[in-house]
């Protein structure tokens, strides 16, 4: 198993657990938000879940399908950051087609950062893997 599978399979264990957390009164404000920022609903499990069961087969299946869920994934979820940082609104949970572009007056600035980070740094290193990463766990094998 490559280190880019070891990877998929350390995503994949994230998701379930970003599932499983939301599940704890203890990490939920008075008004059901995670951490007192993350308003999850049922569909957002299942995004998270979905993202987990796929890098979970990934990994399984191959090195190159778990580039290929690296690189995908990655650039969904990167895109889905900057455009929740950028707008106020992200398009995965649907956001950016129900609210549209929110004005920076309606949610403050750190918030707004803190609400997307987890997108931005999930996405972001899945991207540096993808796209990165893999090319130097390949030239490692290759030259093996």
């Amino acid at each position: 198993m490559t280190l880019i599978q070891k990877l998929a399979i350390f995503y994949a264990a994230m998701f379930f657990f970003v599932v499983g957390i939301g599940y704890v009164p203890a990490f939920n404000d008075a008004n059901g938000y995670l951490f007192g920022l993350f308003s999850l609903q049922w569909y957002d499990d299942l995004l998270h879940a979905f993202s987990g069961v796929w890098a979970l087969i990934a990994a399984f299946v191959s090195h190159r399908q778990s580039v290929l869920y690296f690189k995908l994934f990655g650039a969904i979820y990167l895109f889905d950051g900057v455009l929740g940082l950028v707008t106020g609104s992200g398009c995965l949970d649907g956001g950016i087609f129900i609210d549209g572009f929110r004005s920076f007056g309606d949610v403050e600035f750190p918030t707004r950062f803190f609400a997307n980070a987890p997108h931005l740094a999930i996405g972001g290193f899945a991207v540096f893997v993808g796209y990165w990463l893999s090319k130097r766990v390949h030239e490692k094998l290759a030259a093996a």
